[in-house]
């Protein structure tokens, strides 16, 4: 269960660059804004008229799209886009380039969980000086504050992950079982289903950082708190312990399948009725649809279960947005681009390309809330998963080295899942290794 090698060389890149940079953010050179800028967008607008050449990293879907229409659009800006590869091979990239001073891109894609760690160490432009804080009100509350580090905005929401619960319902039309409203709901029908046939599984887990945190988070834990270099990590707060407490009896009664997530054996138990549900983000049916498709017809969305099946609250789970680097020769210019994908004309092509919007005035349109999903069997998820957006537990925030922390759960809250036992150890010492990391970056890292 430890992380595989790359995932180790990972962190040791991410690990030397955040202290050389932490180090210079010590001099007064960077870091995060105090208190954040204020300012107007026509500095953009100018450099927007004015026009020049851009590199964009990123590896969405929609990005192709997206840079063709803005050209379309801006035929005198010429945007250079460039897929530097997914997750942790794209951010090693990124910051190898931030640790260098060169070769980093105008506009980078980063996730909600990575951005804390770019805008801390002093990389990104605080768009605030354009006056992009006068878009607050456009996007979700939860996607808003994910692109807000030390009181300075550091990119743009573009989608968001509210968590809901996709089920097959074939499976559980075939066994007579009840969509679960409540967690206690859940580890029950996991058990009848088990039951009723070995071959099942409720869902599948064998440790996943991502999951573990989003699920603290709809429990109402706040495990990490930043404040400037000033760093709390407590992940046996009552949210914690309130996860722990239902999802150890999937994980100590074996009710939960270990087939590894996002492999070839994955999308085929999820197309076979193998994996029954799934609890994640709700950008999931654009990965159903082009990657199970012996899953068409059989899939439904429902809410996230709650703990007290009365109070509809979920969490985000993925996502991200677009940011400026520092390094950007045009920054006005790569700011108007990100304004265009993630303010303007540039939402359309994203969301033609399946994904989820953060912006409110597009999860609240009747074209795209009420439109019926084939694969679904005509369900209009995007009720469900509207609602969901607006459900998310406030107050939620990530690491100031999170990618490091997501690549060393594997060795700590990961070893509880392969011996089936309580993942409260697994959180410990996952505490633990945190603290001792942050503390050797520099950070001062308390507990409890």
């Amino acid at each position: 269960m430890s992380p595989t090698r790359r995932s180790r060389q990972v962190a040791i890149v991410l690990a030397t660059a955040l202290a050389t940079a932490l180090s210079a953010c010590s001099s007064g050179d960077g870091g995060t804004a105090a208190g954040g800028t204020t300012g107007t967008q026509d500095a953009v607008d100018a450099a927007l008229r004015e026009g020049g050449e851009i590199t964009y990293w990123s590896w969405t879907p929609s990005a192709k799209a997206q840079v063709e229409a803005f050209q379309q659009e801006f035929p005198n800006v010429k945007v250079n886009y460039v897929n530097a590869g997914t997750g942790n091979d794209h951010y090693t990239k990124l910051q190898n380039a931030v640790k260098a001073g060169s070769g980093a891109p105008d506009v980078a894609q980063i996730e909600y969980q990575a951005l804390p760690q770019f805008a801390m160490t002093g990389a990104l432009v605080d768009l605030g000086q354009y006056g992009f804080n006068a878009f607050e009100d456009d996007y979700t509350p939860s996607t808003w504050n994910s692109v807000k580090v030390g009181g300075g905005l550091f990119g743009l929401p573009q989608d968001s992950g509210p968590m809901a619960l996709f089920y097959n319902k074939e499976v559980f039309d075939r066994h007579g079982l009840t969509v679960p409203k409540t967690w206690d709901e859940y580890v029950e029908t996991a058990r009848k289903l088990h039951t009723a046939d070995p071959t099942k599984y409720i869902t599948s887990d064998t440790g996943d950082a991502g999951f573990a945190t989003s699920m603290i988070w709809q429990a109402g834990g706040k495990p990490f708190t930043t404040d400037g270099k000033n760093v709390k990590i407590d992940l046996q707060d009552e949210g914690a312990r309130k996860w722990t407490a239902t999802w150890d009896e999937l994980v100590e009664e074996k009710l939960v399948s270990t087939i590894p997530g996002w492999s070839d054996a994955w999308y085929k138990a999820l197309g076979d009725g193998t994996i029954a549900t799934l609890a994640t983000g709700a950008w999931m049916p654009g990965v159903l649809e082009s990657s199970v498709p012996g899953g068409a017809g059989k899939w439904a969305v429902a809410p996230l279960p709650t703990y007290d099946g009365k109070t509809p609250v979920t969490a985000e789970n993925g996502g991200g947005g677009q940011s400026v680097l520092k390094q950007s020769a045009k920054p006005a210019l790569a700011a108007a681009f990100v304004r265009w994908l993630n303010n303007g004309n540039g939402v359309k092509p994203f969301l033609d390309s399946g994904g989820f919007p953060a912006t409110k005035a597009d999860l609240e349109s009747s074209a795209f809330k009420d439109e019926a999903a084939p694969y679904f069997g005509g369900q209009q998820i995007n009720q469900v998963l509207t609602a969901a957006a607006g459900q998310v537990v406030p107050g939620w925030s990530y690491l100031p080295y999170q990618l490091y922390a997501n690549s060393v759960f594997g060795d700590t809250v990961g070893k509880s899942y392969a011996d089936s036992t309580s993942l409260d150890p697994g959180l410990t010492a996952w505490q633990q290794a945190l603290v001792d990391y942050g503390n050797q970056q520099g950070f001062t890292v308390t507990t409890g």
